[in-house]
């Protein structure tokens, strides 16, 4: 919308780059072009303002397929008013020269246009069309039939419009059609996940096993082991118990060797030391005997008082050492009855 100014009876307009204005006086065309600015008296100004810029029709429409099912088409188309001057001879741009506002709704004309005749291509599409296909491949086909339907229409060239894009954002069944429709897919993701998931688990499973047969394997392995350690043990001890053995044997054999030895030289000794002694006993024995002779030789000469004094001597030497003498009253009357008995005789 354009921007007005009022001042003393006078308008002034100043319009948008997007924006073509026209201003006619008198049935004569005194401005026309974008983004112009001028001042104009309101009572003899005819304004119209024509938008020259891409604007977005979006537009949505129920159709019906081949087999009677409904579908609801969503598209938007890009057009621009390409004949400003055409379009304005055409529609109503014209404009209050007081407020700038659009007197009609043209907009709205060029809004209904479009939209009746991209929805009558549709249409055509699709009633030659089932709904499975129109799910499938429709979208490109609406949207192709559309463009060359819109692009073949003689009244928007006459009206001065041009169609820059068509695009069809998707073509809807029935809520009910939908779910219907979606079900055997959602069946097919169901059995595709549940043959996933026993998939999964056979894989688990698998995998478990071999697991299972690996742990298993190991211990085997680990037996076997074991059973070859106990045996090199076993032969080990075996081998230490013969080594032993033999060394005992050896040190037994080297004991008894030794013991021989030392019996031997023991019985050695003793025998020397029998002897000696029985030399040493015969020269004494010998050597006694001799001094018992000379002895006899010796007292067979002397007279028997000097024996008797000399028995009495070696009596007195080999008699014990009397230190103290105790005389009881019983010895003590016997003695003296025995002096009183010679005294008398």
């Amino acid at each position: 919308m354009a921007d007005i100014t009022r001042r003393l009876g006078w308008r002034h307009l100043r319009g948008a780059p997007t924006a073509h204005i026209r201003h006619h006086r008198g049935g004569k065309l005194l401005h026309d072009g974008p983004g112009l600015s001028f001042w104009y008296r309101a009572l003899t100004a005819a304004l119209s303002e024509v938008p020259v810029d891409d604007r977005e029709l979006a537009m949505t429409f129920h159709a019906r397929t081949s087999d009677f099912q409904d579908v609801a088409v969503q598209a938007t188309v890009t057009y621009r008013i390409s004949d400003p001057a055409l379009a304005a001879t055409r529609l109503d741009f014209s404009v209050d020269p007081d407020t700038g506002a659009w007197r009609g709704t043209p907009l709205e004309q060029l809004g209904t246009l479009l939209t009746e005749t991209a929805q009558q291509h549709a249409l055509d599409v699709l009633s030659r069309t089932s709904l499975s296909a129109a799910l499938v491949d429709g979208v490109t086909a609406v949207r192709e039939r559309i463009a060359a339907g819109l692009a073949g229409e003689p009244r928007l060239p006459a009206t001065g419009i041009e169609v820059v894009a068509v695009r069809v954002v998707a073509l809807r069944p029935e809520p009910e059609v939908e779910r219907a429709l979606r079900t055997p897919a959602r069946e097919q993701i169901q059995q595709e996940a549940d043959r996933a998931t026993y998939e999964r688990r056979a894989v688990a499973v698998e995998r478990e096993r071999a697991i299972a047969e690996n742990e298993l394997a190991s211990q085997i392995e680990l037996a076997r082991r074991e059973e070859q350690l106990v045996e090199q043990r076993g032969t080990n001890a075996r081998r230490e118990a013969e080594e032993s053995a033999a060394a005992d044997a050896v040190r037994a054999e080297a004991e008894a060797a030794r013991t021989v030895r030392l019996a031997e030289a023991e019985a050695a000794r003793s025998v020397r030391l029998a002897r000696a002694e029985a030399e040493g006993a015969r020269e004494v024995g010998a050597a006694r005997a001799q001094a018992q002779a000379a002895w006899l030789r010796v007292h067979a000469e002397v007279d028997v008082a000097t024996l008797h004094a000399l028995t009495g001597t070696r009596l007195a030497e080999n008699l014990p050492r009397i230190d103290s003498v105790t005389v009881s009253p019983d010895v003590l009357t016997g003695l003296l009855a025995r002096l009183g008995t010679r005294e008398q005789a």
